[in-house]
């Protein structure tokens, strides 16, 4: 005997029915919704602001787009969070960009591709990449400028004598005329791993970090470059003829670092540190040098040492020594090449109106007190002054980093 058919779907049950099932419905539907995340979620908490998913998209791929070599995403998230400390500081001094600032900074940027500013938008727009994420890119970037130089230009400015700039022309590392040694696996991209060829690459990358052997095994098996028969081995090259945007960070590796991947156009690279040979302190810079000598009693003796104390206490600059010692020294102005070894080195290490007693004469019966009046610079390309522009963004940059290091301790920043 079938089962009474129930009589009580009334109204009110069926509404109350209604209402579980869409209550169950909504509730099996939750891990699905959280799996599907919103282009507008936040990926990063900054203080009050947020860095939405979106925005991290749009960053990654503007930075693939004009070949920022490294992982991308990682340095878009983390470009993204400095941002938003550093614009918060920017309007907390009043300094944020103007439109006719962007751009001028959209112009300025594009030119270095050799593009009008809409050629520029034109091609970045061809590749996924939005209007806003450039310009927000270009005002963000200046705000920041504009921090930097209120407080800190003067200050910079103030710190870069004239000495700092001679000494920079004489003994600035060549490292136009370094070498490098590394070690490479290029890979081409094919329709068959285009999708995954970047990923991959980085996740070899990350395993043979500080990896020899491993590196070069692994260059023997995957690398499609004519190296691979030497591990991946390039030789040593000229620093110089690695691109620029290249060289910048490979001159900061470790021996045995990894870095990459890099784009190749039709492959992909990447790439170990295995050697740099930098040709060290050199002064060919130099014309010639202004110094004088000055015969001494021993300096072990207490006569010896009483003269040199006397020297360091009366003489500031050479020309002191006409009205002090007249007669008294020798002054010379010579090339470099010209000047002996023992003397040129002692003047290696001084700056312009400084003595040294390490030279000696007559089988140490005689100190030479070597002292430096001035070096004759040949005056680089762009002039001195471009070098002391040069010195002056190298300081601005180092306050730059120090003030960033201070808002990013004093924020609070959460990563979701």
């Amino acid at each position: 005997m079938n089962a009474p058919i129930r009589a009580d779907r009334t109204p009110a049950a069926m509404t109350k029915s209604l209402k579980t099932l869409l209550r169950v419905a909504v509730l099996a539907a939750l891990p699905m919704m959280a799996d599907a995340q919103s282009p507008f979620s936040a990926v990063a908490r900054v203080d009050d602001a947020i860095v939405s998913a979106y925005e991290l998209d749009q960053r990654a791929l503007f930075m693939e787009v004009i070949r920022t070599p490294g992982d991308v995403r990682a340095k878009a998230l983390e470009a993204l969070v400095n941002e938003r400390l550093q614009v918060a500081e920017a309007r907390r001094m009043g300094v944020v960009v103007t439109p006719a600032d962007i751009e001028a900074g959209i112009v300025e940027f594009s030119s270095r591709a050799e593009l009008s500013p809409e050629q520029f938008l034109q091609a970045i727009g061809d590749e996924g990449v939005a209007p806003e994420t450039f310009r927000d890119f270009v005002a963000n970037g200046i705000s920041w400028r504009n921090v930097v130089q209120t407080r800190f230009a003067a200050r910079a400015r103030a710190a870069i004598s004239d000495a700092h700039v001679e000494r920079a022309l004489a003994f600035g590392p060549r490292l136009e005329s370094a070498e490098i040694l590394l070690a490479e696996i290029i890979v081409p991209i094919t329709p068959e791993n285009q999708d995954i060829l970047r990923d991959e690459l980085e996740r070899l990358m990350g395993d043979l970090n500080f990896e020899v052997d491993r590196f070069s095994q692994a260059a023997r098996r995957f690398s499609a470059a004519d190296t691979r028969d030497q591990g991946g081995l390039t030789g040593w090259r000229a620093l110089n003829t690695i691109p620029p945007q290249l060289r910048e960070d490979m001159v900061l590796l470790a021996v045995g670092e990894t870095y990459g991947p890099v784009n190749l156009g039709p492959a992909l690279a990447i790439f170990q540190m295995r050697g740099l040979s930098e040709q060290g302190p050199v002064a060919p810079s130099v014309a010639s040098v202004d110094y004088v000598t000055i015969a001494l009693a021993p300096v072990a003796t207490e006569a010896g040492a009483a003269a040199a104390a006397a020297l360091r206490a009366e003489v500031d600059v050479c020309d002191d020594l006409y009205g002090l010692r007249p007669g008294g020294f020798e002054r010379h102005d010579q090339p470099l090449g010209a000047i002996p070894t023992d003397i040129a080195l002692a003047l290696s290490g001084l700056d312009a109106g400084e003595m040294s007693f390490a030279v000696t004469r007559d089988g140490g019966a005689t100190t030479l007190a070597v002292m430096l009046c001035a070096r004759r610079i040949t005056e680089p390309e762009g002039g001195v002054e471009a070098v002391r522009q040069q010195l002056f963004a190298e300081s601005l940059a180092g306050y730059a980093d120090a003030l960033l290091e201070e808002l990013r301790a004093d924020a609070i920043i959460a990563l979701d």
